[in-house]
């Protein structure tokens, strides 16, 4: 057995764990709307720190896609631009997945810093799946279970796009917890397996 595998099978397993205790805290600290967005925060790859980097001014250049706050609502920059004397609704699509309109760089922050955590383990159990390619011939079970984590890490990330579009419905925050005890089981699973083989 690929000393390798078994490496980054323990490594996919720590990184998803501290994704589900990242989920916690951001549960416990209220944070789940921190980005009101996904897989972006605020229309950014890396999310505002103040409110004054969201909020709509005048004579300001504005990407494609950004997000704004102006009258107590979301928007997206339909195309990037200067921003004239007046809020021109024309540049502007309303965002409409949910009516959230706060912001807290505390909460935006440990969102982000959750879904960063969740992208180094998809890409870790990725790396993993990979690895498992050259065990096929003697042990397929390992690739398929590999596959099937990254195939449920890719279905937990769109489970995470649902919580934030539903405005952090409980049924669907519930799913998306069990699914996250199902890729740790799936993991650990996969270790023992390979354990046994090396």
């Amino acid at each position: 057995m690929n000393k390798n595998f078994i490496f980054f099978s323990k490594l996919s397993l720590v990184l998803v764990l501290f994704v589900i205790l990242a989920g916690s805290l951001v549960r416990m600290t209220g944070s789940g709307m921190g980005c009101p967005d996904w897989p972006k925060c605020f229309g950014y790859l890396i999310p505002p720190t103040s409110i004054e980097k969201i909020t709509w001014k005048p004579d300001q250049n504005y990407d494609k896609g950004v997000m704004i706050l102006h009258d107590k609502k979301f928007y997206n920059s339909k195309n990037k631009f200067m921003s004239e004397s007046n809020f021109e609704s024309s540049n502007w699509i309303p965002y409409t997945k949910h009516d959230y309109t706060k912001f807290d760089p505390l909460n935006t922050w440990f969102e982000f810093v959750n879904r960063l955590i969740g992208a180094i383990a998809g890409f870790s159990t990725l790396i993993m799946f990979f690895l498992s390619t050259y065990e096929f011939k003697r042990n397929k079970n390992l690739t398929f279970l590999s596959g099937l984590v990254v195939l449920s890490m890719g279905f937990q990330a769109w489970l995470g796009k649902l919580v934030v579009d539903s405005n952090l419905s409980p049924y669907k925050i519930s799913i998306h917890m069990l699914m996250a005890i199902v890729i740790v089981c799936l993991i650990i699973y996969i270790i023992k397996k390979a354990d046994a083989k090396y």
